[in-house]
């Protein structure tokens, strides 16, 4: 990061050229969206501060960073906190499936240890929210 190379020693993560903490953050938040596109035509931010903290919790957990990493990196102090951002999509209880999956069809050779049992076909799983996976008669 530019950031971590220029100014190794500052703890502030928005910070000015003085590296001094921003005073004002909602008027560097909308300077700092101006500058990539993320903002409206009269210069308002299109997006929540923690919408971009929720999105870059995502794409830590995604990259296959450890949560613990991934909590710093973002500020969470707490895991419940931090739990609200790393919400569980669709995607996530199918990438699980497949990984089971794999992790199964790996033990059902007979010279492995390990039941044999297999796994349901992932289109034959129900992944209704806030619910154990289900398989579809």
């Amino acid at each position: 990061m530019i950031r971590n190379t220029k100014f190794p020693a500052c703890q502030w993560l928005f910070f000015n050229e003085s590296v001094r903490k921003i005073g004002r953050f909602q008027r560097s938040l909308r300077t700092a969206c101006e500058a990539v596109g993320l903002a409206s035509g009269d210069g308002e931010p299109e997006r929540l501060f923690h919408d971009l903290r929720r999105s870059g919790v995502r794409n830590l957990i995604w990259a296959g960073v450890p949560e613990s990493v991934a909590m710093r990196i973002s500020g969470h102090k707490t895991r419940s906190v931090f739990e609200r951002c790393n919400i569980v999509s669709e995607r996530d209880l199918h990438e699980a499936a497949r990984k089971l999956e794999n992790y199964v069809s790996g033990k059902a050779n007979p010279t492995k240890p390990g039941h044999t049992l297999g796994t349901p076909e992932l289109e034959k799983l129900d992944f209704a929210a806030d619910q154990p996976a289900k398989l579809l008669k």
